[in-house]
C-alpha cells in the first residue's frame, strides 16, 4: 500500500514540476519574440535575458525531478 502511495506522489511531483515551468517558458519565449518584433535593435539584450530566465525555470523542473527521486529511492 505504501509503495503505491509513494508512486502516486512521485507522479504528482513530476507532473506539477513539469507543467509550471513549461507554461512559464512558453509565456516568456512568446513575450520575448513579441519584444524583438517590436524593437529589433534590442534583440541581443532580450535574447540574453531570455536564456537566463529559461535556465532558472529549467532548474525548477530539475528540483522537482530530484524530489521525485528522493521520494522514490529513500523509502526503499
Amino acid at each position: 500500500m505504501t509503495s503505491a502511495i509513494i508512486a502516486l506522489a512521485v507522479a504528482l511531483v513530476m507532473g506539477i514540476a513539469t507543467i509550471g515551468p513549461a507554461l512559464g517558458q512558453g509565456n516568456a519565449a512568446a513575450k520575448a519574440m513579441e519584444g524583438i518584433a517590436r524593437q529589433p535593435e534590442v534583440a541581443g539584450e532580450l535574447r540574453t535575458t531570455l536564456i537566463i530566465a529559461l535556465a532558472f525555470m529549467e532548474a525548477l523542473t530539475i528540483y522537482g525531478l530530484l524530489i521525485a527521486f528522493m521520494l522514490l529511492f529513500l523509502k526503499m
